[in-house]
Formats: structure tokens, sequence, C-alpha cells
């Protein structure tokens, strides 16, 4: 779900009433104090400390047109027979510092929460679009610069994390890339991004690992009112996503080799899920021949094709129970391994928008260039886990509501309308159904008690109540 600039008060008005409504029921805090806004200000202005000089390295950010809060930067360049990357993010612990009330805020927060005019960031904006983003504005930036040595098939043979001063050359967007490399005109600091991208992947395919690339609801603001549609990835943006996941792989080998760190976990599927997932997608009518493993059958679902959609969706039900798991000393018993992945993983190249990334990237820094581990980064893992889950939990409750109450703009003046769609998924207990309706992209739900998983049904809009964000519905 994007986040474009607009002020709240260009919102519809009832949005805005449901907006503020959601927020106060989830008691999300709107404002910086006085207090936090004045540190932040000052840190802004923090001269570089112990930072190298890499601004000759012509680094670019790839992210959604609307994006002001950058993370990352990248740049690939050939190294012998195999790839350099570098992955520079943001040196957010430059700005934050221990024992104030800025650094006490993004523990009240944990992450930022979207919405298009009712972002909730992590911290004020005048770091989170402004000193520490990586903008292309001209003005190096401090970064946590990863460079990843891979060899010709893209594994890594050498990594190395440097606190350096960096500049962005551009601010890309996930189409325009898209565009340049179908004409043989990408950037030159990502012309090799596809080819890394690729690679990577076909390393991901062979460890077992696995996504699901479904296609993403997505709120789009257009002159003050809300749109939605459903919109699939890119392959640029999957050869991106890759750059990520091996930074994060590396960050979690060094922390799980050092002893000291916080990893991402997913527990694996159990054998009886497994079967259960089996039985859902055959009584779809989709084919999953008993000698295919999972991520292979994942990967040869088309969402285009409305069972394989529903297939996919049944899918996530394999993807609960995420967590993180911090240790200091002797590792903790029982898994450590994020099992879609099928690799040890860890959350660090998002330190504007998520807390964890912060302490990840100070503690493999630490353990890269034989430097002690910053107290305030040890003494802060214990409590990080329950810290992202608690933000976590909020953050999918927030996105769940500002869903709801876009559906509920779009469908505002359709009383009485009927719809067609796609049943994706039927609750076995309520028989409350997920209808999904591709013009416009909702997803309704409404009582499939005799609905088919993956078969077309009709449903009519009865009400609308869009501060409350609820669209009541029937079968006709």
């Amino acid at each position: 779900m994007p986040s474009p600039h607009l002020d709240i008060h260009d919102i519809p008005a009832e949005v805005r009433e449901g907006l503020l409504l959601l927020q106060r029921r989830l008691e999300i805090p709107r404002a910086f104090s006085a207090e936090v806004e004045a540190e932040a200000a000052r840190a802004a202005e923090l001269p570089p400390s112990g930072h190298a000089d890499l601004t000759d390295v012509e680094f670019v950010t790839i992210d959604p047109p609307t994006s002001t809060d950058l993370d990352q930067a990248v740049q690939i360049e050939r190294d012998g027979d195999g790839y350099l990357v570098r992955y520079a993010i943001s040196d957010v612990a430059h700005f934050v510092r221990p024992g104030t009330a800025l650094e006490a805020e993004t523990h009240r927060r944990g992450q930022t929460l979207y919405a298009p005019g009712a972002r909730v960031p992590l911290h004020p904006s005048v770091l989170a679009e402004g000193a520490a983003s990586l903008l292309a504005d001209g003005r190096p930036r401090p970064a946590m610069v990863w460079e990843h040595r891979l060899d010709r098939d893209g594994h890594p043979r050498e990594v190395s994390l440097t606190r350096a001063m960096v500049l962005s050359r551009a601010k890309l967007n996930y189409e325009g890339v898209q565009r340049d490399v179908d004409a043989g005109t990408a950037h030159p600091s990502i012309a090799l991004l596809p080819e890394v991208g690729r690679l990577r992947r076909e390393i991901e395919i062979a460890r077992g690992g696995v996504s699901l690339d479904l296609p993403e609801q997505e709120i789009e603001a257009h002159n003050g009112g809300w749109t939605l549609e459903f919109r699939s990835l890119v392959p640029v943006e999957n050869h991106n996503a890759q750059i990520s996941l091996l930074t994060g792989f590396a960050a979690a080998d060094i922390m799980l080799r050092g002893r000291v760190g916080i990893v991402r976990t997913l527990p694996p599927a159990e054998e009886w899920s497994l079967e259960k997932l089996r039985r859902s997608v055959r009584a779809l009518g989709v084919d999953w021949p008993r000698g295919m493993d999972y991520p292979e059958f994942v990967r040869s679902l088309s969402p285009d094709d409305p069972r394989e959609l529903a297939a996919l969706t049944r899918g996530t039900m394999l993807f609960r129970g995420a967590g993180y798991v911090a240790f200091d000393g002797e590792l903790p018993a029982g898994n450590l391994e994020h099992s879609a992945l099928a690799a040890p993983y860890a959350h660090t190249t998002a330190p504007l928008r998520r807390l964890v990334d912060r302490y990840v990237l100070e503690v493999c820094h630490a353990l890269l260039n034989d430097l002690e581990v910053p107290e305030w980064a040890r003494a802060g893992l214990p409590a990080l886990p329950d810290e992202m889950a608690d933000s976590g939990r909020t953050a999918r409750a927030y996105e769940n509501g500002v869903l709801d109450l876009a559906e509920a703009l779009v469908l505002k003046d359709q009383v009485g309308r009927i719809f067609t769609g796609v049943v994706t998924d039927v609750h076995p207990k309520t028989g409350i159904g997920t209808v999904q309706v591709p013009d416009p992209a909702v997803e309704l739900r409404v009582a499939a008690e005799r609905a088919e998983v993956g078969s077309e049904i009709r449903v009519r809009i009865d009400a609308v109540d869009v501060p409350a964000g609820k669209v009541t519905l029937s079968r006709p």
C-alpha cells in the first residue's frame, strides 16, 4: 500500500473522520511531542563522526514514486568474473542517540504505519524525510554501506559494512526502472540488477525458499480522493528485493557467528498443515502433483487464474507464526531460521521505518569491524521481540482498517449494485467468505457457506458506512 505525500486535510471529510476514529481505537500516536521534535531538529544538524567518504560512488534509490523516507540506495558493478553489490542503508543511529526522548519515542512506535495522507512515522519528518533519508538532492548523507562481493553465480565471497557519507544521484521508481531495463537504457548503477537478481532468485529456488507473489491491493490518491487497484509486481521489484534479502542473510550469519543479535524467524510448516493445504487445493480443482514440493508448486501458479489465485491465497496459512529471536552469548534452542526463505534472516535494510533494523546494523558493524557492540544496542536486544510483535499487530490492524475505509469510500455510491467476484477463502467456522472483485479492486466479506473457493459468486451492496469502514452485503 503506497503512501502518497498527501495532507490529511485534502482527504474527503468522511474518510478523515474514519482515520481519526481508527487511530484513536488503536491508540496510535499522531504527533511527536515538542521535546522529540526539538531533539530531532538538533540531531539533523549533527556533523559526520567517523564516516568514510564514499560520495564518489554513484548510488541510486528505487522506491514508489511518492516515497520520501528512503532507507536504501544501491550500486552494482563487475568485480572480476563476479559482482560488487554496494547497498547503502540510512545510518539512523547517527541521529537517534541513546537516552534521548527521541530514542524512547522510537521504542514506543516500533515502526512506520502507512496510509495516504495519514502516515504515522517512526521518526519525525526532519529526519525521516530529510537529514536521514537518502534523497537525491545533492547533499551527502550518513549511511551504513554493505559491500557484497559475489562470485559469477551470485554466491557471496566476502562482505563488509562501513559507516560512510554517501551521495544519491537519482531517485528512481520501479515502473520507470522496468521501462528502462526493457528498453536497454537502465541507469549504469543498476544495469546489472536484473542479472544479479536472477542469479539470486536461482539460488533461492535451489535453497528451497518461496515467496507468494499475490497481487497487492493498493490505494492510490487522486485529486483528494482514493481509488483502489490490484497491482502485480514488475520484475525489477523482485530483483531489488533479492538485494535486500542478500543483505538480511548476511546480517543473520554475522550475528549468529558472533552470538549476539536478533533474527527474524518463521517456524517450518508441519506435515498436517501441508496435507490440509493439499486437500484444500485439490478441492479447488488445482493439480498439485505428489512429487512436487511446496515451493515448486507455488511457483507453478498464476494469480491471473481465479482458482490458482485462490490456491495462492490459501498458501498464506503456512506463513503464520513469524517472530523475532534475540540472543547474547549462547544461541537459544529452537528454530532460528525463516522457513519461507529457507535460511537464517534478519531485518536490517529499513531503519527509517522499523526499529529493529537500527540495532541489527549497529551489531553487524561492530562484529565485522572488530569493535565492541555498543552497550545501548546490547541492552536493548531482549525487549525487541516483544516491541516488534506489538508494533506489528498494530501495523496490520491499521493497514486492514485503512483498506476497509478505502473500500467503503469506493463503494459508497454503489448501494444496490450487484458485483461478480471470485471466492478466495471461506472461514470454516463462520462461513464468511472473501470475494475478490477486479473492478473496483475490492475484497468483500459475505456469508458464503455453500460457495466453493475459486468459484464466482454475485454480491449486492446493501449499505455503506464510510467513517466506520463498513460495507453491508448480501447474496442476491
